[in-house]
C-alpha cells in the first residue's frame, strides 16, 4: 500500500515531467495527489483526463503567489511537495531570462517559505514525515569534456540563464535545509523524453517536422552529447527518492544513454521511414545544420550510481526502446500535438540573442 494516506503536492503537474509523475503516482500508489500549475503556454491537462476525483485534485496556482500557495497548504495539509514547476527551455531563456528568474528562483523561494511556515506548525509526527523534494537538472553542472560524468559532488558551473536559474533554486533548497532544518531532497536529472513532450524540445520537434516532411534543423555540428532518460523511468526514480531518500541528500538521475544530437535526429528519421514511409524518400535528406545557440554546452553525462546503489533504482528503457515507443506515440497521437499547433504555438527558431 505505497504512500497510503499521504497527500502530495506536485507543482508543475501539467508540464511534461510533472504530468508523468502525477500519472505514475495515481497508477502505482495510494497517495492523494494535488496538482498545482500556473498553466503557462507549455502546460497541457489532457494527459491527466483519466484522473479520478477521489485521489486527485487540480489547482491553478502560480508558485510565486505566496498567499495563494499558503491557502492551498492550509486546505490540503500535504505530507510532501514535489517541486517540478519551472521554466525549462534553454532557447527561450536566452531571449527572455526574466520569466526564468521569476519562476525558477522567486517561485522556489516562495514555495520554500510557505512550506517552512506550514512545516513548523505541524505536530511532531507529521513534521517527521514531511518532505520537500526539489527536481532539478544536470545543466547546473555546466559542460563536460570528452570523458567523465556528473556526480552529486560536481561543482556547479551553469552556462545559460535557464541553468543559472535552476542552480540558484538548488542552492536555496540546500540553504533552507541547512539553516532552517526543512527536510529537503534534491534530484538532478538528465534530458527527459517520451509521450506528451511539448513540441519545442528536440525529440518531439524533430518527429513533428519529420512527419511534415520539412527541414530538420540541427544546431552547430550536431555533436553535442546528451544523456537521455525516458520520462517514466524518471517518475519512478522521483517516487523512490520521496519514499526512501535520506533527508538533505542529492541524487543524480540519468539513463546511461549518451547520444549526440545528430544521432538522435538520424534515429528519428530512420524510425519514421520505417513506421510512416514518405514517398519523397529517406528523411535524413531533411537534416540541415544551423547556427548554434550561444553558450551551448558540449556534453552532459550523469553518474547515477548513488541512486542505483542506495535506493535500488535503474532505468528500464534503453534509448533504443524508449525512442521507438516515443516515435510510435507521436505518430498515433497526432490529434494531441496538432491541437497544440492549432492553438497558436509557433515552431520557429528562438534563442539567437540578437
Amino acid at each position: 500500500m505505497r504512500l497510503k494516506g499521504i497527500t502530495i503536492f506536485v507543482t508543475g503537474g501539467a508540464g511534461f515531467i510533472g504530468s508523468a509523475v502525477v500519472r505514475h503516482l495515481l497508477r502505482n500508489s495510494h497517495a492523494r495527489v494535488v496538482n498545482l500549475d500556473k498553466l503557462t503556454y507549455a502546460a497541457v491537462l489532457s494527459p491527466l483526463t483519466g484522473a479520478t476525483k477521489t485521489n486527485y485534485a487540480f489547482e491553478k496556482q502560480c508558485i510565486c503567489d505566496a498567499p495563494g500557495v499558503r491557502r492551498l497548504f492550509e486546505r490540503y495539509q500535504p505530507d510532501a511537495v514535489l517541486n517540478l514547476a519551472a521554466e525549462s527551455h534553454v532557447d527561450r531563456s536566452i531571449d527572455g531570462p526574466g520569466e526564468f528568474i521569476q519562476t525558477n528562483i522567486v517561485g522556489t523561494f516562495t514555495l520554500l517559505q510557505e512550506a517552512l511556515r506550514y512545516w513548523r506548525a505541524l505536530c511532531p509526527d507529521k513534521r517527521a514525515r514531511f518532505r520537500f523534494q526539489h527536481i532539478s537538472t544536470d545543466e547546473v553542472f555546466g559542460s563536460l569534456g570528452e570523458d567523465g560524468f556528473f556526480t552529486e559532488n560536481t561543482p556547479y558551473s551553469p552556462n545559460s540563464p535557464y541553468s543559472a536559474s535552476k542552480a540558484s533554486s538548488d542552492h536555496l533548497v540546500r540553504a533552507w535545509h541547512k539553516t532552517y532544518e526543512l527536510p529537503t531532497l534534491l534530484t538532478n536529472c538528465s534530458n527527459n523524453y517520451g509521450p506528451y513532450h511539448f513540441p519545442e524540445k528536440l525529440i518531439p520537434h524533430m518527429i513533428i517536422k519529420g512527419l511534415a516532411g520539412v527541414q530538420l534543423p540541427v544546431y552547430g555540428d550536431g555533436k553535442n552529447v546528451r544523456d537521455w532518460l525516458y520520462v517514466e523511468d524518471h517518475a519512478k526514480a522521483l517516487t523512490l527518492v520521496l519514499e526512501h531518500g535520506a533527508v538533505g541528500e542529492t541524487y543524480n538521475i540519468g539513463g546511461r544513454n549518451e547520444r549526440t544530437n545528430l544521432h538522435v535526429v538520424e534515429t528519428i528519421c530512420d524510425l519514421l521511414d520505417d513506421l510512416a514511409p514518405s514517398t519523397d524518400g529517406p528523411r535524413r535528406r531533411l537534416i540541415s545544420f544551423v547556427t548554434d545557440r550561444p553558450g551551448h554546452d558540449r556534453r552532459y553525462a550523469i553518474d547515477a550510481s548513488k541512486l542505483e546503489r542506495d535506493l535500488g533504482w535503474s532505468a528500464v528503457e534503453s534509448f533504443e526502446s524508449g525512442i521507438d515507443k516515443t516515435v510510435r506515440w507521436y505518430i498515433e497521437q497526432k490529434p494531441w500535438w496538432q491541437a497544440i499547433l492549432e492553438r497558436g504555438y509557433q515552431t520557429k527558431r528562438v534563442g539567437l540573442s540578437q
